[in-house]
């Protein structure tokens, strides 16, 4: 059997049957090909309707945008909180440099004859090493306190042994 179909093409010499087998069988293949990727769709399908029915937990949607409306405004809030705590956190690192971080001590007996090393010297400095000396002398007369201000580890007046002692564990002091 001929068809004139087939001779236009040039396939005139082809049985019709076994092109119909042909075709047959392609779309076998074709419909099983098909019918596997239907079977992975609908797996992956209830995947995410699992996935969807367990995220929105038995919510409707209504519901469920009040719960996200309300991690925004959490989330909001924690993020203005965290910038005010880094502002303050700011202010108080540049308000510790002003302080008296840094204290040396030094403790003696002003006159070798009262004991108990009753005079001191007490240095008080800053981040910068700015601040002031107290030197308290004790005597039998009574207590004399004298102050001697620093600027940046140097005094303008001229240090006792004890003063001068006092100021270098001052400095010395780790931050």
């Amino acid at each position: 059997m001929s068809s004139a179909l087939l001779d236009s093409l040039g396939l005139g010499y082809l049985d019709i049957a076994y092109f119909l087998i042909g075709i047959a069988g392609i779309t076998i293949v074709l419909f099983l090909i098909l019918l596997i990727l239907l079977i992975v769709q609908m797996k992956k399908l209830s995947k995410l309707t699992k996935r969807i029915d367990k995220f929105m937990g038995g919510k409707d949607a209504k519901s469920l945008e009040k719960e996200i409306k309300g991690i925004f405004e959490d989330n909001n809030f924690l993020k203005a909180a965290a910038e005010k705590n880094k502002k303050d956190i700011r202010k108080l690192f540049h308000n510790m440099e002003c302080t008296y971080q840094k204290c040396g001590i030094v403790k003696y007996d002003a006159f070798r004859q009262m004991g108990g090393k009753m005079s001191f010297c007490l240095a008080l400095l800053d981040k910068k090493n700015n601040g002031f000396i107290i030197n308290s002398v004790h005597s039998s007369d009574g207590c004399y306190t004298y102050t001697k201000e620093i600027r940046g580890g140097k005094c303008n007046i001229a240090l006792g042994e004890e003063e001068e002692q006092a100021l270098n564990v001052a400095i010395q002091e780790k931050e």
